[in-house]
């Protein structure tokens, strides 16, 4: 994906919303798991159990998001000042708004970001999600595309599908590279070829009179294999090696 710069980045725009939240453990898991994909601003809508000793275990070095999280009474007032929200549910309801694949969701809220709003992501309590009030306060329903069997998820799992769907609609992959070394050239490629061919012919598996598709086979193996300069090596002192067990086999 190919953005524009942007003046500043569209995750610090973003907020975590848990809603009722029963066991301490997943508030701290959902802090983890939004620290992970870059996401820091949590808002707590009347947790039964916050701050707890078992809410900082489960954030894992995530402890400042629990430390800067704000606790607020009602979905309300986590929900102001927002210019989007997108709740998550699992259900199929009577829903008056729009309802989008968590991706497509994830995209429109980076899309809002990126222009400067504020977005709210909204997830309900472990036993029953959002509930049909809470729902209808969002501008977007967004479902993660689960089995439709068993389509139910741990709340801090919810939290780490969405936090990575937002974290890629913004481009940042963080795919770490494989070190890359200098190609073989040509006329290296050329020779090893011919080496190849040799010592096919040593061997008897290649019959030089009649080659049939095997030699321009070996070619498109190696052009498809685009080799490094160090693995024509490799493939050369193999084939050396070969040559002098065969050698070794004539003379006796």
């Amino acid at each position: 994906m190919n953005l524009d710069p942007l003046p500043f980045d569209p995750l610090a725009q973003l907020r975590i919303v848990l809603v009722h939240t029963t066991h301490p453990g997943n508030v701290g898991a959902a802090a983890r798991a939004m620290l992970t994909m870059g996401l820091d601003q949590l808002v707590l809508v009347d947790p039964r159990q916050f701050p707890d000793p078992e809410a900082t275990a489960r954030a894992t070095s995530a402890e400042h998001v629990l430390e800067q999280a704000r606790v607020v009474p009602t979905l309300a007032d986590a929900l102001a000042g927002c210019d989007l929200t997108v709740g998550l549910t699992a259900r199929p309801r009577a829903f008056a708004g729009r309802v989008l694949p968590l991706r497509e969701a994830a995209q429109e809220a980076i899309n809002r970001a990126a222009a400067g709003g504020i977005v709210a992501i909204v997830f309900g309590t472990e036993m029953s999600g959002l509930s049909n009030a809470e729902l209808a306060q969002c501008a977007i329903a967004a479902s993660i595309p689960a089995n439709p069997d068993y389509a139910s998820l741990n709340v801090a799992a919810a939290v780490q599908v969405a936090a990575y769907e937002l974290r890629q609609a913004v481009g940042l992959s963080g795919t770490w590279a494989a070190p890359r070394f200098a190609a073989a050239a040509h006329d290296e490629i050329e020779a090893l070829h011919e080496h190849a061919a040799r010592t096919l012919a040593a061997m008897r598996f290649l019959d030089p009179a009649h080659p049939r598709r095997l030699l321009p086979r070996l070619r498109r193996l190696f052009a498809r294999a685009e080799l490094e300069r160090e693995e024509v090596n490799i493939l050369r002192g193999i084939l050396a090696g070969i040559d002098q067990v065969l050698d070794g086999e004539r003379r006796r």
